[in-house]
């Protein structure tokens, strides 16, 4: 049961050693959410998905109850 304990609090200090990111790692996340930003918004900035979108509000506000 020792050697268990000493075997869990061993890797708990090796995990906890490592838990940030470093800057470059930052940076090509920083550039991969650009990235995706500017490709949802074309994506939503589309002549499709913009008449979609319109006809689907279109849709909802002339719902009748």
């Amino acid at each position: 049961m020792r050697k268990i304990t000493r075997w869990v609090r061993t890797v708990a200090r090796k995990v906890r050693a490592d838990a940030g990111m470093t800057t470059s790692e930052y940076a090509v996340g920083t550039i991969a959410a650009c990235a995706f930003a500017a490709v949802l918004y074309k994506a939503v900035t589309s002549a499709a998905v913009m008449a979609r979108l319109q006809s689907l509000l279109t849709d909802a506000l002339d719902a009748k109850f």
